[in-house]
C-alpha cells in the first residue's frame, strides 16, 4: 500500500463510540451492541486469523460507527498498531509511514520562551482537535494536546521501532508540569478538565518511556495515589471515591513505574510497602465472578477489558497465581467474536478498545500464539524493553 493511501484512508476514516457512562474511559462498548439473533457458539480457541482479518480490516479504513471517537483517534491507532504487534503481525503495517502520522500529531511552540505560558506541549488525538497555528506560529488557546494522546503516541512509536531520542523529550516533559496540580494529580490538557489516576498514569508512563522524570514530581504523584487507596484496599479515581477496576491499575502500575513498589510485592515484607498488599490482593481476587470473567466495580457484570485491568495488577503484586485461569479463559472465549476482535460482553459485537484488552489479557494467560506483555505499560514487553 502507498504511503498516500494510508495517510488518507487514517485521516478520513471514523472512529468508536463509548458508553454513557460519565465516570471513566473503561465503560466502554461497540456501537453496535448485539447480534440480531442468538449469539453464535463460542470457539474453544483463540481465533488468531480472524483477529488478524479484523485489525487489518480497522487499519484500512475505520467504519462509519466509529464517528464519535474522531477525537481519539491516536488512541484507536493504538489498539489496531499495538494488537497487531500482540498477535506477532508488525510486519502488516508501514512503519515508517505510521511514525510519520503520529509525529505530525505533536505540539510544537514557536520559540523556547513558550514554554513558560502553562501550555503543554505534547500530541493533539486527532486532526479535529489539531487547530491551525496563527501567523506568529502560535497555537493561541487552542493547544489541544492531551496527555492520554500522548502515551497513544509514544506507545505506537515505540511498537513501530521509532528511535525516542529523536523526540523534544525536554521540551514535552517540561511543559508537562504545567499539568501537575499542588496534589500531586495531573489534568490532561492545560486549559483544564478532570484530574485523577488515569492522567497520573500518563503522565509516569510518558517519563518511563521518555527514559528522564523531569516532567513531574514523584513524591506528589505518589502521595495522591496513596490517598487514593480505598478502605478495601482497591482504588478509586479519586481520593474518597469508590474502587475501581481502571483506577487501581492506574495506581499500581503507576508506582511500580516510578518505583515506589518492585517485582512480588506479596512476597516481601508488607511493613515496609508504600500500600497494603494483602488488602490490595483480597479485593482484586473478588473482582473475579461465577462466570470467569472479571469486574471492574461490586455487583457490576464481568466485562472483557477488566481482564487486563485486574489481572495486570495480580501480575504486578505477584498474585496472578491465584486467578482461576481455565474460567477466565472461557469467559474471553465467549466474548470472541466470529469477525476477530472482542466484544464487552458475551453475545455483542466486537470493538476495537475491548478487542485490545481482549488480546492483553490473553498475553496475561500465556497464549502460545500473542507476544509477551509488559503489564505495567500495557505493551508488547519487546517493544515496551525496546529489545
Amino acid at each position: 500500500m502507498s504511503e498516500t493511501a494510508v495517510s488518507i484512508d487514517w485521516d478520513r476514516s471514523k472512529s468508536e463510540e463509548e458508553d454513557d457512562d460519565e465516570e471513566e474511559e473503561e465503560e466502554y462498548s461497540s456501537p453496535m451492541q448485539s447480534f440480531p439473533g442468538p449469539p453464535p457458539p463460542p470457539s474453544a480457541n483463540f481465533e488468531k486469523d480472524r483477529h488478524l482479518v479484523y485489525l487489518e480490516m480497522m487499519y484500512e479504513l475505520l467504519p462509519y460507527h466509529y464517528q464519535s471517537q474522531e477525537i481519539n483517534r491516536l488512541t484507536l491507532a493504538h489498539f489496531i498498531i499495538s494488537g497487531l504487534h500482540f498477535l506477532n503481525a508488525k510486519d502488516r503495517v508501514d512503519k515508517d509511514v505510521v511514525a510519520k502520522w503520529v509525529l505530525s500529531f505533536q505540539a510544537l511552540p514557536s520559540n523556547r520562551v513558550s514554554l513558560k505560558d502553562g501550555e503543554f506541549y505534547g500530541f493533539f488525538g486527532s486532526r479535529s482537535s489539531q487547530f491551525p497555528v496563527d501567523e506568529n506560529g502560535d497555537f493561541l488557546t487552542h493547544n489541544s494536546s492531551h496527555l492520554a494522546s500522548t502515551y497513544c503516541a509514544l506507545a505506537i512509536l515505540k511498537v513501530t521501532g521509532h528511535d525516542l531520542s529523536t523526540i523534544d523529550s525536554e521540551l514535552l516533559l517540561l511543559s508537562m508540569k504545567n499539568l501537575q496540580q499542588d496534589d500531586g494529580s495531573f489534568m490532561p490538557i492545560h486549559i483544564g478538565g478532570e484530574t485523577d489516576l488515569r492522567f497520573v498514569y500518563c503522565a509516569a508512563a510518558i517519563c518511563y518511556m521518555l527514559d528522564s522524570w523531569s516532567g513531574m514530581d514523584k513524591e506528589k504523584a505518589k502521595n495522591y495515589i496513596l490517598n487514593c487507596q480505598s478502605y478495601d484496599g482497591g482504588f478509586g479515581l479519586i481520593p474518597g471515591s469508590e474502587s475501581h477496576g481502571g483506577a487501581t491499575y492506574c495506581a499500581i502500575a503507576s508506582l511500580r513505574l516510578m518505583g515506589f513498589i518492585g517485582v512480588d510485592l506479596l512476597s516481601n515484607d508488607s511493613s515496609s510497602s508504600v500500600i497494603n498488599p494483602s488488602l490490595l490482593l483480597n479485593w482484586c481476587l473478588q473482582r473475579q465472578a461465577n462466570d470467569g470473567g472479571f469486574q471492574g466495580r461490586t455487583n457490576k457484570p464481568s466485562d472483557t477489558c477488566y481482564a487486563f485491568w485486574i489481572g495486570a495488577v495480580l501480575k504486578l503484586v505477584g498474585g496472578d497465581a491465584l486467578i482461576d485461569k481455565i474460567a477466565l479463559r472461557k469467559f474471553l472465549l465467549n466474548c470472541q467474536s466470529k469477525y476477530g476482535g472482542f466484544s464487552k460482553f458475551p453475545g455483542q459485537l466486537p470493538d476495537l478498545y475491548h478487542s485490545y484488552y481482549g488480546y492483553t489479557a490473553f498475553s496475561l494467560l500465556e497464549e502460545p500464539s500473542l507476544s509477551p506483555l509488559c503489564p505495567e505499560l500495557g505493551l508488547p514487553l519487546l517493544a515496551a524493553t525496546g529489545i
